[in-house]
């Protein structure tokens, strides 16, 4: 059948106008009242058809590569037929894709749109119809394809009718344009957020755990163990030993590490309110309760909950974590609807869990519920081995959060952190690092840079009150150490490294008693 447009002379009375533009101004309206793009499109196809007489009509949305369809919307159109595969090129609506281009068939047969898909196979719609076809476009680009139907009129102008539905066509792009900006917002989210359980995968992975000592090295054995299976798991420890970073350890190497990892601090949530935080509450509990709230575990279903500081729950509160632990459910504050969840436990504590039970303050068992799988973290004065490696590890680190290239750590700082007795052991550390890295200004960390907590008179070789030769005799005494080490205790190189001569520096080293062998490499 040969396509053409029907021309009949005349124009557009006012009346029309005003009743084109009134539609339009309607369906803008609509659009922008609803947010769901599918809404928008079938209200606009519905304003059409109520005040436009279109008998059918629909709106197809392509994908991006326009091999296919993303959305279909239609109006007076059998479910089986409107959501028909698209095929490039194919019928009026893939010409109409494929060219950008309006078609118009004034006058067509049931039979030509049954072929062309488009047909309602209802008896009652009249043999002979009328299918305006326009392309939806942006920036050249055809984003999809309004279609249709209306009753034949040998007296209609159509290429006025086509010009309107241009103008319609137009107005669809802003709830189209929406709904791709909200597309593109979506998958950045997703995009984002697999980077970042990427990233806390990597970053809490057992590889950057730093400990080489034989202490650290059974933890990980045993992190290993225990992250495969959902048994709860007690970590034990002074404060600063890195209980919370065994804990996301064990949770980001388990099948679980896709799902929540929720941390609880016991001990900095007042008593009164710990439950509402543990469990949740329902609207109109207690006074502030304007909304319902989840709780922790209630967020954590099908992950992980770390409760920190155990040792410090109230009585009450052991009781009624005791039933979530053995029977995985609980109900909200102010509730009656039981619910249940999927959550596996890992409590630390710094305190002695073992008196706490003999003086009555910790439940004996809440205590058996919680010691399954018992892990203890050394403190850092048992483990002197690992303090350079952790030292060097918070260097490296915060230099590169301070835009700082800091080499090493100088011999007599070396003594100095070894001498110490860290009661607040890694995380006091990594705390002294951090500031030492700030002060540094010539790439290396020098013993003058650490805390003043840590230059005692027995960490630091000096004296209180000492006076300025004293001082600049222990300054001295460091940069000859420091040289020596560089040169591996060649004291010719150490001269000319501190542009001095080699016998200034024999004299030196025996009158500040510097042990040289030290600094010698093995075998030399």
């Amino acid at each position: 059948m040969v396509e053409k447009n029907h021309h009949p002379k005349g124009k557009s009375t006012p009346e029309q106008i005003t009743r084109k533009l009134s539609i339009l101004v309607e369906i803008n309206q609509a659009v922008s009242r609803n947010l769901n793009l599918e809404d928008s499109l079938t209200a606009s196809l519905q304003i059409l058809a109520g005040s436009y007489n279109i008998k059918s009509g629909a709106v197809y949305l392509f994908d991006e590569d326009e091999n296919g369809l993303n959305m279909v919307v239609s109006i007076g159109y059998k479910k089986e037929i409107a959501k028909v595969s698209y095929r490039p090129g194919e019928g009026l609506t893939g010409k109409i894709a494929e060219t950008g281009k309006p078609i118009v068939v004034p006058q067509v047969s049931k039979e030509h749109l049954f072929l062309n898909r488009l047909s309602t196979l209802d008896p009652a719609v009249d043999k002979e119809q009328t299918f305006i076809g326009v392309p939806i476009t942006l920036d050249y680009k055809v984003l999809g394809v309004l279609i249709t139907n209306l009753p034949f009129n040998a007296r209609r102008d159509y290429d006025s009718t086509k010009k309107f539905l241009t103008l319609v066509a137009s107005a669809l792009l802003q709830p189209i344009r929406f709904q791709h900006q909200i597309d593109i917002e979506r998958q950045k989210l997703v995009d984002e957020n697999i980077i970042l359980k990427q990233q806390l995968q990597q970053e809490h992975s057992l590889n950057n755990v730093v400990g080489n000592s034989q202490e650290m090295r059974e933890i990980f054995d045993m992190v290993f163990q225990v992250s495969t299976s959902n048994t709860t798991a007690l970590v034990r420890g002074e404060t600063g030993t890195g209980k919370e970073l065994i804990a996301q350890a064990i949770h980001y190497n388990s099948p679980r590490k896709d799902k929540p990892f929720i941390r609880v601090n016991c001990a900095a949530i007042p008593e009164n309110l710990i439950e509402s935080e543990f469990f949740g509450y329902e609207k109109g509990a207690f006074t502030g309760a304007v909304s319902r709230k989840s709780g922790r575990f209630e967020l954590a279903n099908q992950g992980t909950i770390f409760l920190d500081e155990i040792g410090n729950l109230s009585p009450m509160t052991q009781t009624k974590l005791l039933r979530v632990l053995q029977e995985q459910e609980f109900e909200r504050v102010g509730g009656t609807e039981t619910l249940k969840v999927d959550v596996r436990v890992i409590a630390a504590s710094n305190a002695n869990l073992e008196e706490l039970m003999k003086i009555g303050d910790f439940r004996e068992d809440l205590y058996y519920r919680l010691n399954v799988f018992s892990l203890f973290l050394p403190p850092l004065r048992d483990r002197k081995t690992d303090l350079l490696l952790l030292a060097d590890h918070f260097m490296i680190k915060y230099g590169r959060q301070q835009g700082k290239v800091v080499k090493r750590i100088s011999t007599p700082a070396i003594d100095m952190l070894m001498r110490y007795h860290w009661p607040g052991n890694v995380r006091e550390l990594e705390n002294c690092i951090e500031r030492a890295v700030l002060l540094c200004q010539d790439h290396v960390i020098h013993s003058y840079h650490l805390p003043p907590t840590l230059q005692t008179a027995e960490s630091s070789n000096t004296i209180p009150h000492q006076s300025l030769a004293d001082a600049v005799i222990f300054y001295e005494k460091e940069l000859i150490q420091d040289a020596l080490k560089s040169t591996k205790g060649n004291r010719a190189k150490a001269a000319r490294l501190l542009d001095t001569t080699e016998r200034i520096i024999g004299y030196k080293i025996k009158r500040y008693r510097i042990d040289t062998s030290r600094f010698r490499s093995p075998g030399l």
